[in-house]
């Protein structure tokens, strides 16, 4: 099973100095900041692809916002994707690019703002690997629907959206294998039921597709999405390959290859580092909660009660580098614990005073995951990677996560091991010469 990370441009800056919090003044983000697959270049396989969509590049029309600027846009198209993201030459071998149209960005709207042609042609220009047809989500999953045996207990508009989601896919590859195109074609089932994924997916397959994915599960509960697999499962042919749009499920990943899924993407193991409130650091036995100590120079809500006089800028100040110099000094083994957990529930009672989180940090602190990673991000950050912190350690923290996921999927599909083997972890032990 190949898992492909989502594109939402999610880079770190190698010229940020962690002490100092001080970045090169002359740094040119894209130029010089660095993806996920750069920071594990020389350490290894982290992800097979990457997923790239249209409506991020581009934009969905006037009103929408494109994540890419005009210059980013223009040279993606000229130069490809892979050359766009450096992915040529890479030490890990072919990395391959997935396109879609990114079918959410315009769930509201009545019908997709994109032609089967205007997709084409992104595509092509962009020389992806695999190209997904145009499809429109459904977001009603309602298997009591299909109870009615004329069916009319489906909403008009929904049906709908299956309809067109089908005929643009058989536009598509019907243009796709006229022009003979490089890039293979990826159809898109729709449905509100395991028998309407079902029959989608053997529309699909008669038009042409051996590589179909299902879209429109992200808001799926587990049950659900199995259930939809084992009715799609009944009508695949066995060269027909399965991808799973934002759908990971760790713990059923091996019942998700048996029923015939070949690929997956998400960027959940990334967004849980800083959007999740308690499993932001993974390894391949547990999740930790980052420990908070967020910047008094650039948080606004901090920034807006010292305005207010609510609290004293010295103070404040004063306490978060407190918490810094006692999490450096732990980590380098010549503080207690005791000491740094009490720095930091002091500068808590400041920042976050209706919370109390100083039995995770005492759990994570005790355990010192990152002396015992392999990754690229903790052997360079060290303590830092667990600190809810600023942008640079947080999506650090999130390319680590990404490291440990693929580590797992790779084990549980009974592939090699992508990264090298842990190192033996630093004791843990206090050293007589602790400071109190």
């Amino acid at each position: 099973m190949k898992y492909f990370l989502p594109d939402s441009q999610d880079l770190v800056d190698p010229s940020f100095d962690f002490q100092r919090e001080t970045r090169n003044a002359e740094r040119i983000r894209h130029q010089d900041d660095h993806y996920a697959h750069e920071v594990f270049r020389e350490h290894g396989r982290v992800l097979d692809g990457l997923l790239v969509s249209k409506a991020i590049v581009e934009g969905t029309g006037a009103a929408s916002q494109a994540k890419y600027t005009q210059n980013q846009q223009r040279r993606i198209l000229r130069e490809g994707v892979k050359s766009f993201f450096r992915l040529e030459n890479h030490p890990w071998g072919p990395i391959e690019c997935m396109g879609d149209c990114g079918a959410f960005t315009y769930v509201k709207e009545e019908t997709p703002p994109f032609s089967v042609d205007d997709v084409l042609d992104f595509y092509v220009k962009c020389k992806f690997d695999y190209g997904f047809a145009v499809d429109h989500v459904i977001v009603d999953y309602k298997p009591q629907w299909d109870t009615d045996l004329f069916g009319s207990a489906v909403p008009p508009n929904v049906r709908a959206r299956q309809e067109l989601t089908l005929k643009l896919a058989s536009e598509f590859y019907a243009t796709h294998k006229k022009n003979k195109l490089s890039f293979t074609p990826i159809g898109i089932a729709q449905g509100w039921s395991p028998a309407s994924y079902a029959q989608a997916f053997a529309a699909l397959q008669k038009i042409g597709y051996r590589y179909i994915a299902l879209g429109g599960m992200v808001p799926l509960k587990t049950p659900e999405i199995l259930s939809c697999l084992h009715a799609v499962a009944k009508v695949r042919l066995p060269e027909t390959k399965i991808h799973l749009l934002g759908v990971t499920r760790f713990a059923h990943l091996q019942t998700f290859e048996s029923l015939g899924v070949a690929s997956i993407d998400s960027t959940s193991p990334l967004r849980q580092a800083f959007m999740d409130d308690k499993d932001n650091y993974h390894t391949l036995e547990r999740t930790y909660t980052a420990i908070r100590v967020p910047q008094v120079q650039g948080n606004f809500r901090l920034e807006a009660r010292i305005r207010s006089g609510e609290l004293d800028y010295d103070k404040t100040r004063k306490a978060e580098q407190l918490c810094l110099r006692r999490l450096e000094e732990y980590d380098a083994g010549r503080r207690k614990l005791a000491s740094v957990l009490k720095a930091l529930q002091d500068y808590g009672e400041i920042h976050d005073p209706e919370r109390n989180r100083t039995e995770s940090a005492r759990q994570v602190l005790e355990d010192s995951p990152w002396k015992k990673c392999s990754c690229s991000v903790c052997k360079q950050l060290k303590h830092h990677v667990i600190l809810f912190r600023g942008a640079e350690r947080n999506r650090r923290r999130g390319f680590h996560n990404v490291a440990i996921f693929y580590q797992r999927l790779r084990t549980l599909t009974g592939q090699a091991p992508a990264l090298a083997e842990a190192p033996k972890p630093h004791s843990t032990e206090p050293d007589a010469r602790l400071s109190a």
